[in-house]
């Protein structure tokens, strides 16, 4: 087991372009690479991993940075932007992206290297669970997410993969969607596959993800806030998604 990424990975020797967006995650990202080296440890010296640092004024960077992690900084305040931004400089094959507060598991990226190796699947997500459950958390994310399955469809998310050139032939994110950026891009990668003769893939027992939205508003959240569901809908509610991205996560 190795303690930090290897800096300085030659062109022809990366596999995978681990994409994190990061706004003062000081209290998160660390775990969350650490997974990643967990989940990386049968491609030694064939990863990078790219941290977009937005508007951080903590120790984000510097955390990045004690893993050799590839830094770049984005003040945009759209996460489709900032996710783009990190893959217009990826080298990797393949691209990950990773939210800061979530943990992948650790064959997530094995499982990634042979769903793509036989060329069934165009790339997908992954499933997972929440680091702690309860009865508000449960209907909390019921009605968030079926809603947004009427709208996009039966698609997972969390942590996206795919070839470079894939993420790059449907544009990547949508920089104008400021909410549900990734139902839209989940969406988006199937129908790119449907035409190319491939399935959206799904890994199942992916990811571990934090619950600081809850533990900051309470698990009935989305109970409480039914404007916010529909913000999720719209997609391109600035007041909406500064909150959910920044006030709402303590940032």
């Amino acid at each position: 087991m190795f303690d930090r990424f290897v800096k300085d990975v030659p062109n022809e020797e990366v596999k995978f372009s681990v994409i994190i967006p990061a706004h003062n995650e000081e209290n998160y990202i660390g775990e969350c690479l650490d997974s990643i080296l967990k989940a990386c440890e049968p491609f030694k010296n064939q990863i990078e991993v790219i941290v977009v640092l937005n508007r951080c004024t903590d120790r984000t960077e510097e955390i990045a940075k004690s893993f050799n992690c590839i830094t770049l900084i984005n003040n945009d305040k759209n996460l489709s932007k900032i996710r783009n931004a990190g893959a217009e400089i990826a080298r990797g094959e393949i691209i990950i992206t990773i939210d800061a507060d979530t943990r992948m598991t650790k064959h997530v990226l094995s499982d990634v290297e042979k769903q793509l190796a036989t060329n069934e699947y165009i790339g997908g997500g992954v499933n997972g669970e929440f680091e702690r459950i309860s009865l508000g958390i449960i209907v909390s994310t019921i009605l968030l997410i079926v809603p947004l399955l009427c709208k996009y469809g039966f698609i997972s998310v969390g942590v996206f993969w795919c070839y470079r050139k894939d993420f790059q032939a449907i544009h990547g994110f949508n920089e104008n969607m400021l909410m549900a950026e990734d139902a839209d891009f989940a969406k988006r990668l199937k129908q790119w596959g449907k035409k190319n003769g491939k399935k959206y893939g799904t890994i199942k027992n992916g990811m571990i993800t934090s619950c600081r939205r809850f533990d900051k508003h309470g698990d009935w959240v989305l109970l409480k806030r039914p404007k916010m569901i529909i913000a999720y809908l719209k997609g391109n509610d600035r007041k909406s998604a500064d909150e959910a991205y920044y006030e709402d996560q303590g940032r």
